[in-house]
C-alpha cells in the first residue's frame, strides 16, 4: 500500500473509517425472506451476528436475557455496577442525572467499590436460569483474579476485553496474563480484544482465541484519540484483521477465528460495511444504549470513562429512540439507521444479492467519503 508523506521524517498509509467507504450492488438481488443472518461461534448458534457490548449503559441481567431471547449474544460486564453493588439501580439513575461537569469525578467514586465475587456468580446464574447463552467479560488486568469465579458460575463464552489487548504484554512489576496458557487451560471458548492491526490480531489468534474483537478508541463514548492520540479507523482495521484470519487459517491448517467489529458502529449501514470489510459479527454499544430498556437511561459510557487515573471516555447522551425490539427488528420510525438494525442488514444483503452473512464479506467496496451537508 502506498504511503503518504506526513513530513520529511515521517510517512504513513491511508486508513479508512466507515464513513469513507460504501458497498456496491451486484448483478442480482434476492428476496429478503431468503436471507439468513445466522451466526455460530464454537458450539453456540445465534439468529443474528450481533453481540451486546459489556457496558453498564447497555447490559443488565434483565436486558441480557431479553437480548439473548431475541437471538443475539449478550455479554455482561463483570467489573461493572452489577458485580459491585447488590442493587445498582439507584446509582444508574444517579449517573444519568449527573451534571456533565461532575459526571467523571462522581463515576470514579461510584466505580471505586470493590468487585464482589458472589455477585458475579449471582448475575451469571440469573442469566443462565433464563435459558440463554451466558457470556461475561473481564479486563486483562482482572482476569487472573476473577476467572475461576466466572468459570465456576457456568459461563458459556468468556470475553477478555480491553482498550487494547496484546499477547505479549511486558511488565517488570507484575506477572502478566499469559493468554496462550490461559486459553489452553480454560474449558470454555474465549473472545479477546481489542486489536487494531494485522500483527496484533495474528498473535491473539495464535493464543487459541475463538474470536478477536477489532477496535481501539472508536466508540461513541471514547476520547482515546484526544487523551492518548491513538485511534484506529475501523474499516481499515477490520480488513487488516480479516487478512490475519486468512493467513492464520493457512498457518494453523484450517482453524477459523471469528473477527468481531467492536466500535464505531453508530448505524445499521455501519454494520453492513463492517461485515463487508471482513467481520463475522459486530459488537454494539451506543446503538443498543439508545433502547428504552437500556440501563443507561438514554446515556452511554464505558469503563474508560471512570478510570481512576486517566479517564479516556465520557458519559454521553444518546437518547432513547425505541424499545429494544424496534431497535433490532423494527418497524423503524426514522430514516437515520438507528432502528431496525437487523432488518436493515437483511435488506442490504437482499439488495446486493447475498443470502449468507459470510458471503457478504466478498462484496465490492469502494472509497467514497461521505460529507454530511
Amino acid at each position: 500500500m502506498n504511503e503518504i508523506e506526513i513530513g520529511r521524517a515521517k510517512s504513513g498509509r491511508r486508513a479508512y473509517s466507515f464513513d469513507d467507504i460504501a458497498v456496491l450492488p451486484s448483478r442480482r438481488t434476492r428476496d429478503p425472506q431468503e436471507v439468513s443472518l445466522d451466526w455460530q461461534i464454537d458450539a453456540y448458534h445465534f439468529q443474528m451476528p450481533v453481540i451486546a457490548a459489556p457496558m453498564d449503559s447497555v447490559m443488565s441481567p434483565t436486558t441480557a436475557i431479553a437480548f439473548g431471547e431475541a437471538g443475539g449474544l449478550p455479554v455482561l460486564d463483570l467489573e461493572g455496577l452489577w458485580t459491585r453493588y447488590a442493587d445498582p439501580e439507584p446509582l444508574l439513575a444517579e449517573i444519568a442525572s449527573l451534571d456533565p461537569a461532575r459526571a467523571t469525578a462522581r463515576m470514579q467514586e461510584i466505580y471505586a467499590a470493590p468487585i464482589v465475587p458472589e455477585l458475579i456468580t449471582e448475575r451469571l446464574h440469573e442469566i443462565r436460569q433464563a435459558g440463554v447463552t451466558v457470556a461475561g467479560a473481564l479486563s486483562p488486568q482482572n482476569t487472573q483474579q476473577h476467572w475461576k469465579t466466572v468459570v465456576d458460575a457456568g459461563v458459556d463464552l468468556f470475553v477478555i476485553r480491553g482498550t487494547t489487548v496484546s499477547a505479549e504484554h511486558v511488565s517488570s512489576r507484575s506477572e502478566p496474563l499469559n493468554l496462550k496458557r490461559f486459553i489452553y487451560e480454560l474449558d470454555v471458548p474465549v473472545i479477546v480484544g481489542g486489536a487494531a492491526t494485522y500483527t496484533a490480531a495474528l498473535h491473539l489468534m495464535r493464543t487459541g482465541a475463538a474470536g478477536v474483537l477489532v477496535g481501539f478508541g472508536g466508540g461513541a463514548a471514547s476520547t482515546t484519540r484526544q487523551a492518548l492520540g491513538i485511534h484506529a479507523p475501523m474499516a481499515t482495521s477490520i480488513a487488516d484483521v480479516a487478512a490475519a484470519r486468512r493467513d492464520y487459517l493457512d498457518e494453523s491448517g484450517g482453524r477459523y477465528v471469528h473477527v468481531i467489529a467492536d466500535g464505531g458502529l453508530g448505524t445499521s449501514g455501519d454494520i453492513v460495511k463492517a461485515i463487508a470489510c471482513g467481520a463475522d459479527a459486530v459488537m454494539l454499544g451506543a446503538t443498543l444504549a439508545r433502547s428504552a430498556e437500556a440501563p443507561g437511561r438514554g446515556f452511554h459510557w464505558g469503563a474508560e470513562a471512570h478510570h481512576p487515573e486517566l479517564p479516556r471516555g465520557a458519559r454521553v447522551e444518546v437518547g432513547s429512540v425505541a424499545p429494544m425490539e424496534e431497535v433490532l427488528f423494527g418497524p423503524s420510525r426514522s430514516a437515520d439507521g438507528t432502528t431496525n438494525l437487523v432488518g436493515a442488514l437483511r435488506r442490504a444483503m437482499a439488495t446486493t444479492g447475498y443470502t449468507e452473512v459470510k458471503e457478504l464479506q466478498r462484496i465490492e467496496v469502494v472509497v467514497a467519503p461521505h460529507r454530511p451537508s
